[in-house]
């Protein structure tokens, strides 16, 4: 597979290490995208139970509509890496953030047709951009400072891009369920055609909000003086390559595991996430409207946001191997009290799994490419094409219909299980993987 990250490996890190200060201005900045794409992800939780009540959904048509988002991550992977490659990092961060935009009007258009179907494609196309954005910035963060420090940091600029998920829902609560019919009745209650038009025309306003940010973050970022990461002359480059060509990445059993564990993780978020205002609607849960339901939602994210910062911290002085496992821990602990429990134990345990999440997806995947050296890039391509994981939550909503939705939360308990056991054992590097990367 082609390096999915253009001119980012060893190089860059040897360089970022020497002069770390010249890059703090272009982390700040990368930290506005992380924002940005964590408020987009997390207006589709909002979204959902919207579209549930607009077209009629069960379960698994409404979790296809988040299937659906995470599929683009593993079909728009590799021609994003393509096109880093040839028009670089700066103009390609451009050109994702203008897919971003046109997916957004998209979804203006899909609410003037009421169309399920166009609102499938917009939302395919917001994730695509998205995907371009992910697949350079996430290793960007991990290769720019020195390598003991990685899963700090991203944890740390990651921290922003929970910002973004935090104020997502009350921006979609507001905008989005505040003002529709199906914001603020029951739970189950039927709407009238009239009050299912209205209400798919009400996502019109915030999708253009969002789209005019884009364009504006856009422009930003093409006029700013974004220093070059890596790639040195071409007779490095030549050697680099070759040198690639003499590894394998499957020797690295840290990036072997680290794989599929960013893909179950996601499973495990996006199956909360998206869930979360069915749940705690229910009436033996928190009996709450959706519109009510959305700022519990804001809690489960803020939840993150400080599991992130808090967890940045503890990494400069513990390994991040056993903060990973700790919250493997808890996290499965909470889970299986929002499994069998109710009423506002079940609600507030389900809250509570967003603060031990919240260091897995950064710390993952730092700990999957440590040591890969020259194969740094192949291996940042994989765990990025891993976050497709989350298009998996179709078989969540597939258990809710089957087996009720609060059993459902025991495929999430499972997830956290293998997050652990990649802790405990799975990220070890292999011996000697690192002298021959």
């Amino acid at each position: 597979m082609a390096g999915p990250i253009a001119s980012i490996g060893a190089p860059a890190a040897e360089t970022a290490t020497r002069d770390q200060g010249s890059y703090r201005p272009a982390l700040s900045l990368l930290a506005s995208l992380f924002f940005m794409w964590g408020f987009i992800t997390v207006i589709n939780n909002t979204l959902l139970p919207h579209l549930r009540s607009v077209f009629d959904l069960s379960y698994t048509q409404t979790t296809l509509i988040e299937s659906v988002w995470f599929i683009a991550y593993f079909v728009a992977s590799i021609p994003a890496a393509k096109l880093i490659a040839r028009i670089g990092y700066q103009r390609a961060l451009v050109v994702g953030l203008g897919i971003m935009a046109l997916g957004t009007l998209g979804m203006v258009l899909a609410s003037h047709q009421v169309s399920y179907a166009i609102t499938l494609t917009a939302l395919f196309v917001i994730a695509s951009g998205i995907t371009l954005l992910q697949v350079a910035a996430n290793p960007y963060v991990a290769v720019v400072g020195p390598p003991e420090t990685a899963p700090a940091r991203l944890n740390l600029v990651q921290a922003f891009n929970s910002f973004g998920t935090t104020l997502a829902p009350l921006f979609g609560g507001y905008l989005i369920l505040g003002r529709s019919a199906s914001g603020n009745v029951a739970a189950g209650t039927a709407l009238s055609p009239a009050e299912r038009l209205a209400d798919a025309q009400s996502v019109q306003l915030p999708y253009l909000i969002v789209a005019a940010i884009l364009v504006v973050l856009a422009v930003v970022i093409a006029r700013f003086p974004l220093p070059a990461i890596g790639g040195g002359d071409d007779a490095a480059k030549r050697t680099a390559k070759t040198e690639r060509g003499t590894l394998s990445l499957w020797r690295h059993r840290n990036l072997v595991f680290g794989v599929p564990a960013i893909f179950i993780y996601l499973i495990a978020e996006i199956g909360v996430s998206n869930l979360f205002i069915n749940f705690v609607s229910q009436p033996e849960i928190g009996n709450l409207t959706h519109t009510e339901a959305s700022h519990y939602l804001f809690l489960l994210w803020g939840g993150m946001m400080v599991g992130r910062f808090v967890g940045s911290y503890l990494m400069q002085g513990r390994s991040a191997e056993t903060i990973l496992a700790g919250a493997a821990i808890a996290a499965f602990a909470v889970m299986l009290v929002a499994t069998f429990a109710t009423g506002p134990l079940a609600m507030w345990a389900l809250i509570s799994v967003g603060l031990f999440h919240a260091v897995m997806f950064p710390t993952i995947f730092t700990l999957g490419i440590r040591g890969l050296g020259p194969l740094t890039e192949e291996g940042a391509g994989l765990l990025i094409m891993a976050i497709a994981g989350g298009s998996l939550v179709v078989v969540q909503g597939w258990a809710a219909d089957r087996f009720g939705l609060q059993h459902s939360f025991l495929i999430t308990a499972a997830c956290e299980l293998y997050v652990l056991f990649f802790a405990l054992w799975g990220s070890r590097p292999s011996r000697g993987a690192s002298d021959r990367a």
